[in-house]
């Protein structure tokens, strides 16, 4: 079973489209780009075992740390630069969103919500940092550096004048379209400069 993100995301992605995925992970999102709409995709990743997941997938990939090493793309090499669930780990959001946009047409950012209403209730009614199904990690062992909301990822594309083309929300496997801070647990975001 495709996961709902990795749909969304395919359903974006343009046929035959030159992508660079950013913290892929184990490459299945980029396996399904490429089995199903047939696009050249290739992956930067820092964690050995996932890379080898990506080598066993037939993913192309390349270790590297997204903070740091986006410099060795030329501008517009990519159809789309992907950063699904790894924008909230990153050291220089800016740095690296920058950098996407100039080696990328657009970007296409998957981020958690830690605003939604579960995450809100489990702070105020249980005085705890919240553990839910899209927030599954305790805060000793998260890899998050970030906690942002849908609402601050658009103030912050908004001041630092990036377009937003499309924000599909999401929650529990379903689209979110109203009060979407509130109740998405996470947003995909499709960015461009003018």
């Amino acid at each position: 079973m495709i996961r709902l993100d990795y749909e969304i995301i395919a359903g974006i992605v343009e046929p035959g489209a030159r992508v660079l995925d950013l913290g892929c992970g184990d490459g299945e999102l980029l396996s399904l780009l490429k089995e199903k709409r047939h696009c050249h995709g290739t992956g930067i990743e820092i964690l050995p075992q996932q890379i080898l997941k990506c080598m066993e997938r037939g993913v192309s990939v390349a270790q590297g740390n997204i903070d740091s090493d986006m410099d060795v793309y030329e501008d517009k090499r990519f159809d789309y630069v992907i950063l699904n669930e790894s924008l909230q780990q990153i050291m220089n959001i800016e740095k690296v969103l920058t950098d996407a946009l100039r080696v990328g047409k657009k970007v296409i950012v998957g981020i958690p919500n830690f605003c939604n209403i579960r995450a809100r209730a489990q702070i105020f009614f249980r005085g705890q940092v919240p553990v839910t199904e899209s927030l599954p990690y305790k805060w000793y062992n998260t890899p998050n550096l970030r906690f942002l909301s849908l609402r601050d990822f658009r103030d912050f594309c908004v001041a630092k004048n990036i377009v937003i083309e499309k924000n599909p929300c999401l929650c529990e496997g379903k689209q979110v379209r109203f009060f979407t801070n509130l109740f998405a647990d996470s947003g995909i975001f499709v960015l461009r400069r003018d």
